[in-house]
């Protein structure tokens, strides 16, 4: 699956149906990740829901009735994990979006930079 953003940011964010539900149902808010450190992501996380303070509940009844077992998925940060694995890893380069003049669009995160940057 890959998400094409209105900003031209575009990328992997999950192999198959099941495995974007579970990036959902966990971090429902994830659009909101790409370039943010740990610190401002929480800080949407709990905006969000601050917002929705019964989104655990939300999100048990949501997996319940897609046949999933809310115990069996991830956490938000191995979803968020796994979300930047996909946008940075082999997989992004086979899922290239091309604008119309073009050039592919800019990934939807940056590799982290190293020490010698």
């Amino acid at each position: 699956m890959v998400y094409v953003s209105l900003d031209g940011e575009a990328g992997p964010v999950a192999l198959g149906l099941l495995e974007l539900l579970r990036l959902c149902l966990v971090a429902p808010w994830w659009r909101d990740a790409p370039g943010r450190t740990a610190a401002e992501l929480q800080a949407v996380a709990d905006e969000y829901r601050a917002d929705m303070p019964d989104l655990d509940q939300r999100r048990d009844v949501a997996a319940r009735a897609l046949g999933l077992d809310p115990a069996g998925l991830p956490s938000e940060t191995e979803a968020l994990a796994r979300l930047v694995e996909l946008s940075l890893g082999p997989i992004a380069q086979a899922c290239l979006v091309i604008g119309y003049e073009g050039s592919p669009f800019d990934p939807l995160f940056s590799a982290p930079a190293g020490p010698d940057r």
